[in-house]
């Protein structure tokens, strides 16, 4: 048995959230561009349990603009996708799985495209979400006339042109358009792009001033790690439990976040399924989100990534599974990022909270994160997400932040590179990594003098626009672990420092 709508009536309801016959009623208020795992695991997650909760009242309607693939799988399953929540939450396991029915239509945009402009006619119809990767949101020469304009932005503004020209230009026309993409300011980029476009399509100024003011283009920060297809054994088992076939069934972890910049109450209205779960954040400015992930998430990841594959662990899970190395990762956290991202905006409790819900994710069964992938662009990482930490430290402080200094000395010695050519590897415990680093040259060189690399490495401004030898007490700390790394190796070092902590 497929899933699809037919046979919802034959699914048991005690193993799988299941929609009921009004939700698939429901009228189409989301015009969404891509269909790919993160918009199904957390735009449209949180749609469909809004709709579940009878706030949103609203679907989504699915703009693909890829040819190939993808809507077959659709249409045969009337839209309808299994998604498998599984991980840690709150240090409790996690394992859920919900029909999500939120998206009614996935149309192409080769293929369907006076469709998809017919929508636009559709008063219900809202909101624009949109997530089209990093080089979506670009310059175009498009024309609105084409079919389709070529670019994701060519297509928003061809529909947002024809929205304007069915209600003839009214203000309550205008949309909430909330890109997802992982760019910085992705809407105000967004909005710059379709005001260019729309005097290249000499579109009138009615309508660039309707773009301007009738519209709500809204910043926002997603964060939820979706895998998307689960291994092909464990898809089995799960179809197995739940006595259907599910070609679209996404795995995701527990963790959600969706923070829209806005002060609008139109718009707090208009994206009502912010009240219907933790995860969605309507607030004047994104910034303390992005803030507590560059730092806790991402600022963790990059320090201790070195000291990872030092100690031998290939995924994240497996080095939570080590009782010193997650102590270590928890105590950095806490007692050296959270206190120094502390502001305006963010207090230490916040801080705090958000360091164990990284904890809880770090730790996750059920993915299979490699350490290796978080060395790319080691150098540039730690200097935009840990030297800023450093500084501040200090000046909080005036003294070494010591499992800084530790994963300093762990970057250090990973990156005792070798060179063939253009190529350059590192090599640690039996096991040869491939360096992608625009650092990794001035790394080989420093290494040729082994007695002089952590003066040179740690006062290199190329490296950190900034001298760390001329932080007190931070060479020397360096130095000392270097020395406790090279001697008596990274898990050894862990454990001595996780036993005086606890004496």
């Amino acid at each position: 048995m497929i899933l699809n709508k037919e046979n919802l009536a034959n699914i048991n309801g005690n193993k799988v959230t299941k929609p009921s016959a009004e939700i698939l009623a429901l009228p189409e208020k989301v015009i969404q561009f891509g269909t790919g795992v993160l918009l199904r695991g957390l735009p449209d997650y949180f749609i469909d349990k809004a709709n579940q909760k009878g706030i949103f009242n609203g679907r989504v309607l699915v703009v693909k603009s890829t040819s190939k693939g993808g809507a077959d799988a659709f249409s045969k399953q009337d839209n309808l996708y299994t998604l498998c929540v599984k991980g840690i939450e709150d240090g409790v396991n996690v394992e859920e799985n919900s029909i999500n029915s939120s998206i009614s239509r996935v149309l192409s945009a080769s293929q369907d495209w006076a469709e998809i402009l017919k929508a636009a006619h559709q008063p219900e119809m809202q909101v624009v979400i949109s997530n089209t990767t990093e080089v979506g949101i670009v310059k175009s020469e498009d024309k609105i006339t084409d079919n389709p304009p070529q670019s994701y932005p060519g297509k928003l503004l061809a529909f947002l042109h024809e929205r304007y020209t069915a209600f003839n230009g009214s203000a309550e026309s205008g949309m909430v358009i909330v890109p997802t993409e992982l760019i910085s300011d992705n809407a105000d980029k967004l909005k710059e792009i379709l005001l260019d476009l729309a005097i290249q399509n000499k579109l009138g100024w009615d309508f660039e001033n309707w773009l301007k003011t009738a519209n709500h283009f809204c910043k926002t920060l997603v964060d939820r790690i979706v895998p998307g297809k689960l291994p092909e054994a464990e898809q089995k088992t799960i179809e197995s439990e739940l006595g259907y076939e599910d070609e679209l069934m996404i795995m995701a972890e527990p963790f959600r976040l969706w923070a829209i910049e806005s002060s609008s109450e139109k718009v707090k209205e208009i994206l009502s399924f912010e009240t219907a779960d933790k995860g969605v954040f309507i607030v004047p400015s994104i910034d303390k989100f992005k803030e507590l992930k560059l730092r806790l998430l991402n600022g963790t990841h990059t320090i201790s990534c070195g000291l990872a594959i030092l100690a031998g662990f290939n995924t994240v899970k497996e080095a939570m599974a080590n009782e010193d190395f997650s102590a270590h990762v928890l105590k950095l956290m806490k007692d050296e990022i959270a206190p120094v991202v502390v502001n305006e905006d963010i207090t230490y409790d916040e801080a705090i909270a958000f360091a164990e819900s990284v904890i809880d994710r770090f730790s996750n069964p059920s993915l299979e994160h490699q350490w290796q992938a978080i060395t790319l662009n080691f150098t540039s990482k730690m200097q935009m997400r840990n030297m800023p930490l450093i500084r501040r430290y200090y000046a909080l402080k005036n003294e070494v932040p010591q499992l800084t200094a530790l994963g300093v000395a762990a970057y250090i010695l990973f990156m005792n590179v070798n060179k063939d050519g253009d190529t350059y590897t590192a090599s640690t415990n039996g096991k040869t990594y491939p360096i992608q680093d625009e650092f990794a040259e001035i790394l080989y060189e420093y290494w040729k003098n082994p007695e002089t690399v952590v003066d040179n490495t740690l006062g290199d401004r190329r490296l950190w626009d900034k001298n760390l030898n001329n932080y007190p007490g931070f060479n020397a700390a360096v130095k000392s672990y270097v020395d406790l790394l090279q001697n008596k190796g990274a898990k050894e070092t862990l454990s001595n420092l996780h036993s005086e902590r606890t004496i």
